[in-house]
């Protein structure tokens, strides 16, 4: 399983961006995938995650109403809206790939991709 994710860039706060996450390999019919964010001197935070098989999100309350995770009909891109930017909300965010139906932001995460980074100015 190979994730390649896209669609990071500068956007002015206010700003909306779409990320994707490309998925390629899987033979999984129950998957998940999870959206993280990384930022010079914290922790990785999990912001969504989807379960492919039961299209359930899970958000974080940071960006709970703001963000919103999907995908293709194919399972294939997963994308990460992301509106209402906030400069708290740059970093480097990763896909995440769950090969079980469910997800969570504190374990299960099988494989990780190379990362986008967003920044948002103020």
């Amino acid at each position: 399983v190979q994730l390649v994710e896209s669609g990071g860039g500068l956007v002015q706060a206010g700003g909306s961006l779409r990320l994707s996450c490309a998925i390629s390999g899987f033979t999984f019919e129950d998957f998940a995938i999870g959206w993280f964010r990384q930022t010079p001197g914290k922790e990785s935070e999990g912001v969504a995650c989807l379960s492919l098989s039961e299209n359930t999100p899970l958000y974080s309350d940071s960006v709970k109403d703001r963000f919103t995770i999907s995908s293709e009909h194919s399972r294939t891109p997963v994308y990460l809206q992301m509106n209402n930017l906030k400069p708290e909300d740059s970093g480097v965010y990763y896909c995440a790939f769950y090969s079980r139906r469910w997800c969570s932001f504190e374990r299960g995460m099988d494989l990780w991709g190379n990362g986008t980074l967003v920044t948002v100015s103020a």
